[in-house]
């Protein structure tokens, strides 16, 4: 009986080409295109779920008053995380500076390969749950030290044990190699850290930073955090409000700093603010998408029915 239907249906393909192609293509290539849109509204929707600790991970970011209008930024004074710990230390699990993702020469005998990565305190290999194939997740607590993702281990290194080997920093430091990581997937933030180094390191090459006059009046790197188990994202958030606002001097109140903390799971999504007010992101591109992929596959099928509704109207009318 089945057999029967696929020769009929065989039969009815072989007689109707011409029919058949734009029916079923015009449905296929509709499926395919809601499919292809659906996949990217998933990875976009995932951005990040990657770290376990995803539901607990901020960034400090800060509102500031200039002329009248807010201003929201990433950028902290290299000072913050240690203030954070002192004053609302039981909040936090951890509270990590760092640099920015810049590029650097790492060298390993002859050769010199420029990779992205950066200067990062203790405890950013278990916030990021970093998968540590091998070495020791404490690694960075050698100020000449450094770990490296498994795709720049493998660049440098091959097949041979980089546990120990010494990679040269921009012609100037040599730094030990502690610990290769599981590269980081492409929808994480963090997927262009292919190499940390301790803060430490960034401090003792820039010793300016800790003869800084007015520590506070300087933006130049990141802070990320990760809440204690029992915290609540939104209290803490407005618990550490003033926190700049009651270090800086006189001058620098005038731009009100106000911090809070944006949750990982806003950053890919809701990265844009206005007038120190989160205004969207990319989320409106997923919105519409999504909207553009439901759209295609429902034209898809109703052309297909009004088709197939024809082609039976078509056939009933032989037989009258």
């Amino acid at each position: 009986m089945i057999k029967n239907y696929f020769k009929i249906a065989w039969r009815n393909l072989i007689n109707s080409k011409g029919y058949s192609a734009i029916n079923i293509g015009g449905l296929a290539v509709g499926m395919a295109v809601a499919m292809m849109i659906g996949l990217w509204i998933y990875d976009e929707i995932n951005y990040d779920k990657y770290h376990k600790n995803y539901d607990r991970i901020a960034r400090v970011m800060q509102n500031q008053n200039f002329n009248g209008e807010v201003s929201t930024q990433f950028s902290n004074p290299a000072v913050l995380s240690q203030e954070i710990r002192n004053k609302y230390g039981s909040d936090f699990k951890y509270v990590i500076q760092s640099s920015w993702n810049i590029q650097h020469t790492l060298a390993y005998g002859e050769k010199k390969l420029l990779k992205t990565g950066s200067f990062i305190e203790t405890g950013i290999v278990d916030m990021l749950s970093l998968k540590i194939i091998k070495g020791t997740d404490n690694g960075l607590k050698d100020p000449y030290s450094i770990i490296l993702s498994s795709s720049v281990a493998n660049a440098y290194f091959g097949n041979e044990d980089p546990i120990d080997k010494v990679l040269k920093l921009d012609n100037k430091v040599n730094l030990k190699v502690t610990a290769v990581y599981e590269d980081l997937p492409y929808n994480t933030s963090f997927r262009e850290l292919t190499y940390i180094m301790p803060w430490e390191l960034y401090l003792i090459q820039n010793p300016w930073i800790k003869k800084m006059e007015q520590p506070w009046g300087r933006n130049f790197t990141q802070t990320f955090a990760q809440l204690a188990d029992n915290a609540d994202m939104e209290k803490v958030s407005a618990k550490i409000k003033n926190v700049k606002l009651n270090a800086v001097g006189a001058e620098e109140k005038k731009f009100n700093a106000a911090m809070f903390l944006q949750p990982m799971k806003k950053w890919h999504l809701y990265a844009d603010f206005k007038n120190g007010i989160n205004s969207g992101g990319r989320i409106q591109y997923v919105w519409m998408f999504g909207i553009i992929g439901l759209f295609v596959l429902l034209l898809a099928c109703i052309n297909f029915m009004n088709l197939s509704t024809a082609r039976s109207e078509n056939g009933r009318k032989k037989w009258v």
